[in-house]
């Protein structure tokens, strides 16, 4: 079995990953990305649409330009990054401070980081209903793959589940190919997601349909349609089903944070619904209860790729200035400052609250819990 030994290992090659290996590197760490598709830039590269934000982090930019941005800042002049793709992290193990790495199907590596970054991101969740694993039912990150990265659509007629973000985003994109969306339908009483985003579905005319969810798909070996129904307060069906043509269903109905490895560093842990899961404590700096491991991004709580990068940068930074390596203080005030205002406003306020609740422990000392 293979063995590198590297100041810092970034799990997780998506906004949060990339940016965190651009401080620690920047500062002179030795930095390993391992990520487990078969490109850098995590989400990004599958959305086409332009961020909103500041400058800062690139509002007015396309997903997959950002990506294309950070690769470029990782492995510019004389880059102290590896990437290893293809590439699951499968264990962290704190007493030998030891990750255990697979490439492929065959390859098997470990590696003994100083340092760990988790920035792994989230896992589609799944709603159940008869039939949802009849081909044609996918996530939404699926379709986004079909489409933005390989170029196929996923099928002609399509019903959405969510109208949050993603629900919304996604929908847009399907009509750009050229696939009919019979309907976006929303369990909340309200859209979930940016009015700007909803706003255009409605003026290409597809229903937004609030307090309403997928009850059933049809179908014996593919989907052919769906039974939705209007829900009432505890989500609960209420009044008489509906049938709606569709050959896809596409389920977004929220993202969970990936903490396994979290778990296994034996960080301090919370449930938070805000945060949409279990999420580890941590400093300002992004450091949890094991001093050795840092998180960014949707690992710490489901958020947007914009807050992932700032999050991934201040992880970064923190972690070399651990190592001993040289940097400027004052680009911790920077990020932060920035950060908390990409946090302002009513719509981020379970966000804040959520952060509030892991933002300090017993003791806060990064002893190892």
């Amino acid at each position: 079995m293979k063995e590198i030994k590297v100041d810092v290992l970034v799990v997780g090659g998506g906004p949060a990953g990339l940016s965190a290996a651009a401080e620690s590197s920047a500062a002179g760490a030795s930095v390993l990305v391992a990520e487990a598709d078969l490109h850098l830039g995590g989400q990004l590269v599958k959305q086409s649409h332009k961020f909103f934000g500041s400058k800062d982090e690139y509002a007015g930019s396309r997903g997959f330009d950002i990506a294309k941005l950070l690769r470029d800042e990782i492995f510019s002049g004389d880059s102290r990054v590896t990437a290893m793709l293809n590439t699951t992290v499968t264990g962290y193990y704190p007493e030998e401070r030891a990750a255990t790495l697979m490439t492929g199907e065959e390859q098997y590596v470990t590696v003994f980081p100083q340092k760990i970054i988790v920035a792994n991101g989230a896992q589609e969740r799944i709603i159940p209903f008869p039939n949802n694993d009849l081909p044609g039912v996918y996530g939404a990150g699926a379709v986004q793959t079909l489409m933005n990265v390989y170029g196929v659509i996923p099928g002609k007629k399509v019903l959405m589940i969510g109208a949050g973000n993603i629900g919304l985003i996604v929908s847009y994109q399907l009509l750009q190919a050229g696939v009919e969306v019979a309907a976006v339908l929303e369990g909340a009483p309200q859209v979930g997601g940016y009015w700007v985003h909803a706003a255009k579905l409605r003026r290409l005319g597809v229903p937004i349909l609030l307090r309403h969810s997928i009850k059933r798909a049809f179908g014996r070996e593919v989907v052919e349609g769906a039974e939705i129904t209007e829900v009432g307060d505890k989500f609960q069906p209420v009044g008489s089903p509906m049938e709606v043509e569709c050959d896809t269903i596409c389920l977004a109905v929220g993202l969970t944070p990936s903490s396994e490895l979290l778990w296994q560093a034996e960080c301090r842990m919370k449930y938070v619904p805000s945060l949409c899961g279990y999420v580890p404590f941590r400093d300002p700096h992004m450091r949890t209860s094991n001093a050795d491991v840092w998180v960014a991004g949707d690992a710490s709580g489901i958020e947007e790729a914009s807050a992932a990068m700032i999050e991934g940068r201040i992880a970064g930074l923190s972690a070399a200035e651990s190592l001993g390596c040289k940097i400027d203080a004052n680009r911790y005030n920077v990020f932060l400052a920035r950060l908390e205002q990409l946090r302002a406003g009513e719509i981020s306020e379970k966000i804040r609250t959520g952060i509030k609740a892991v933002a300090e422990w017993e003791g806060n000392s990064n002893e190892r819990s």
